[in-house]
């Protein structure tokens, strides 16, 4: 995967802000993941460099991003056929999130499913 390919789903999920609807595929999800823990780690070093010690910066870029990575999340458990509810399990110490991510990680429901047609397109 490329830069400008991991910017092309890094955008796509950004655009959908707060768009709880639909499917997502695992690049999305993983892609947002993965773009927003490298700019937090930079935020986190920068803030540090800055001496702001409370980490302002970083604590802004989180809210900023909190809605859309709850919709994408819930978006990729309906892409599994899981109602997006079941993101609340990960309020549960250890094991939500390790719920949470044995559900991300599974391949796209094949075909439509309630929340709409397969992002792969088959």
């Amino acid at each position: 995967m490329d830069v400008e390919e991991i910017k092309k789903w890094y955008m796509e999920a950004l655009g959908k802000y707060i768009e709880f609807e639909g499917r997502s595929r695992r690049t999305e999800l993983w892609t947002f993941v993965l773009v927003n823990f490298v700019i937090s780690v930079i935020l986190s070093v920068l803030d540090t460099i800055v001496g702001m010690g409370i980490g302002f910066i970083g604590t802004l870029f989180s809210l900023a991003i909190l809605l859309p990575s709850i919709a994408v999340g819930v978006r990729r458990l309906h892409d599994i056929g899981k109602e997006g509810l079941w993101i609340l399990i990960g309020l549960i110490p250890l094991i939500g999130w390790i719920v949470l991510i044995y559900f991300y990680v599974q391949d796209s429901e094949p075909g439509t499913n309630a929340y709409g047609p397969n992002p792969k397109g088959i």
